[in-house]
């Protein structure tokens, strides 16, 4: 751990004015690690799935991508994840 005199230089820090960012580039190092989609689904899927989501204590959407994944490994397919 640093001792205070180390860290207490940090504590004066003070932002310029003015940046210059006209060649910046918005999210140009963003990339989303999931992709938004809708589905269709049965509402008594639906209503399953957010129980057994909810006794686990996840989101129900994780729950479906959890499912999803193991439907795609269990038919031998590669799972990379981005």
């Amino acid at each position: 751990m640093k001792s205070v005199e180390e860290r207490e230089k940090f504590d004066n820090f003070e932002l310029e004015d003015n940046y210059d960012f006209t060649g910046g580039v918005r999210g140009r190092f963003y990339k989303p690690k999931k992709i938004p989609t809708s589905m269709r689904l049965d509402k008594d899927i639906l209503l399953f799935l957010k129980k057994e989501a909810s006794e686990k204590k996840i989101a129900y959407q994780t729950l479906i991508n959890n499912l999803l994944r193991e439907h795609m490994q269990a038919a031998g397919l590669t799972s990379q994840r981005n």
